[in-house]
């Protein structure tokens, strides 16, 4: 029978302890790519930019659900309809002009990040654009929600855009609000709970 050295032993305990250092390190970095490859594809989700056919007469500003449409009166653009768009955070995230016009004023008001959905999220951090167009004056507020806590504008006040041109994005989904003036458009194109997309899909025709 042989008798293993100390200098043997020394050495087999050498390797196990490699060994395994070297399986935990495998690991380790297995789980990083895994987890940075996860990550990658949701960011390239979260912020793809596709392209779109612009649609006919006023058209979506954001990507997501149709979560209210309600007539009020608003100080800015009076009798009007209020098209609020819930976009959650698979949606495309960038926000698009609903007709041409010409940014007149930009308005940021610093608030809370309740969720979006719900009606508690009036009081939400925001960015509102009220818009001059042939048709008479257009508001879009973008609301900030829970995740999404950070809006970005593209535009400037002064800018003329085209229906469809992109005015910003709030990262992660949120909530959009659009006005429009009941005196210039038709009923609503769309319904609650509608899936629609920005720039495509037509919120409303309008008329003399």
């Amino acid at each position: 029978m042989k008798i293993r050295t100390n200098r043997q032993y020394m050495l087999s305990l050498e390797s196990v302890v490699m060994t395994d250092i070297v399986m935990n390190l495998f690991i380790f970095f297995f789980i990083f790519a895994v987890l940075f490859f996860v990550c990658s594809c949701l960011l390239i989700v979260f912020f793809r930019d596709p392209d779109r056919t612009i649609g006919h007469g006023v058209v979506a500003v954001a990507d997501g659900k149709i979560r209210e449409i309600i007539h009020l009166n608003d100080p800015e653009i009076g009798d009007c309809i209020r098209i609020s768009t819930f976009m959650n955070i698979h949606n495309v995230h960038v926000n698009r002009m609903p007709f041409d016009g010409t940014i007149m004023k930009i308005t940021h008001s610093a608030g809370g990040h309740v969720p979006a959905f719900k009606k508690e999220s009036d009081v939400n951090e925001r960015v509102t654009l009220l818009i001059k167009t042939d048709i008479g004056a257009m508001k879009i507020v973008q609301i900030a929600g829970t995740i999404a806590r950070r809006i970005v504008p593209y535009v400037s006040e002064g800018n003329t855009l085209e229906k469809g041109a992109k005015i910003g994005l709030i990262r992660l989904g949120s909530r959009v609000d659009l006005y429009l003036p009941t005196n210039r458009i038709t009923a609503p194109a769309i319904q609650v709970k509608d899936i629609i997309k920005a720039g495509e899909n037509t919120i409303a025709e309008t008329h003399d």
